[in-house]
């Protein structure tokens, strides 16, 4: 049986034994959010509910929700899964103004209602499962409105909580009948703070309540909430200005391919030897553009998988600010070739220890970025390495 079900099916035979003792609990004087009076904060820290809807998760019988009406004027409706506790509040409430009860899920009847100002939980949140209640609960309350939850949080047999979003059985002892067996979501302060916040409250304070009796193992947390104000669904944007920037900077790759001849160079139609990359295109990752380049110039074939990149090299060219991603090709398919057009051909393996005059400053740069030892003059440039090379930028200076 899922857990949700063996939780209504207890507490409908709980409510089902209320009803053939015809028991009904007195209206609280104050609201006490423990099992024990005296202990802990009244219903103050609902805030100013005069006349405001309240929410009441997992009402019972129903005597919280008639105390909020007749001593602080709100208009409360008490919510249960448990139909025979459902009929034992509204059997015997029915005849109070300004409150209503119905039966049924939460989470179901939340996603209907028109929002509420405040919503509390004595004790109840715990039988639902938190990534199904509290979505729905954000969901059903207006933006800045109290959620006021109080939580077991040291059971009878004294086991703290837990700290993964996990049930465990608790039993609800009856005087004169066997226990009844439930699943409970007992969870530490923290992973009830984490949660929250990810289903987009605030938490205020999370005191525990304990018995008055020291030595009593029970222990209730309560738990302040604040539902967060709604954020734009989108942030916008625009530009400083209607005309384009001025163009100040030109971004680049070069790929690095290694095979058993050696390293892939290309001779320029000016005469450098250079290896294949060129401009990156807008709206393209660095990745991309490498394997773009790659097959214009030299009609291999590869997947942006297959590029890794090593970092950005920056450097200046007649007040122009450059920057040059360096990537390293592990895979590729068929065989380097001049292609029709390219301004880059002649393509030819070359053993590192063996590497020719005149290679293009970028292709040297990312070179000598690659591997630190290779023995290649260039103009210096400022290499930012990603992650997984190494963590620490430096100035790639060559052996000038």
């Amino acid at each position: 049986m899922p857990v949700e079900d063996v939780n209504t099916h207890a507490w409908t035979v709980y409510g089902q034994r209320q009803l053939a003792r015809a028991y009904t609990p007195p209206i609280p004087n104050q609201m006490s959010w423990a099992p024990w009076e005296g202990v802990g904060p009244g219903a103050e820290i609902l805030g100013d509910i005069t006349g405001r809807r309240v929410l009441d998760i997992g009402s019972g019988a129903g005597h919280h929700a008639v105390h909020l009406v007749q001593a602080h004027g709100a208009h409360v409706t008490g919510i249960e899964q448990s139909p025979t506790q459902h009929e034992r509040a509204a059997s015997t409430h029915a005849d109070v103004q300004g409150v209503q009860f119905a039966q049924g899920d939460v989470a179901e009847y939340l996603a209907q209602a028109e929002p509420f100002d405040a919503a509390y939980a004595i004790g109840t949140l715990a039988f639902i499962d938190p990534h199904r209640a509290l979505p729905a609960l954000r969901d059903g309350l207006r933006p800045d409105a109290p959620l006021i939850l109080s939580l077991l949080h040291t059971d009878l047999h004294g086991r703290g909580p837990s700290t993964e979003v996990a049930p465990r059985e608790q039993m609800i002892l009856l005087r004169d009948d066997p226990p009844l067996p439930t699943q409970m979501w007992i969870l530490a302060s923290q992973l009830w703070e984490d949660l929250l916040t990810e289903y987009g409250f605030r938490v205020e304070a999370i005191d525990l309540l304990r018995h008055p009796d020291q030595d009593a193992p029970v222990v209730y947390q309560l738990i302040r909430a604040r539902r967060l104000p709604d954020r734009p669904a989108r942030v916008s944007s625009r530009p400083r200005r209607n005309r384009p920037p001025v163009a100040h900077a030109a971004v680049g790759v070069g790929a690095i391919l290694v095979s058993e001849q050696g390293i892939l160079l290309g001779r320029h139609r000016r005469g450098t030897l250079e290896l294949p990359g060129g401009t990156v295109e807008a709206g393209e990752s660095f990745e991309a553009a490498v394997v773009r380049e790659l097959g214009e110039e030299t009609g291999l074939i590869a997947c942006p998988s297959d590029a890794r990149l090593l970092g950005t090299l920056v450097d200046h060219v007649d007040g122009v600010l450059r920057v040059t991603v360096g990537a390293l090709v592990h895979a590729w398919r068929g065989q380097p070739a001049s292609q029709p057009d390219e301004s880059v051909g002649e393509w030819a393996w070359h053993p590192l220890d063996q590497l020719p005059d005149g290679l293009f400053v970028c292709s040297a740069q990312i070179l000598t970025a690659w591997r630190p030892d290779l023995p290649i003059d260039h103009t210096p440039a400022h290499f930012t390495p990603f992650a997984h090379v190494t963590p620490a930028a430096t100035t790639v200076d060559g052996m000038a």
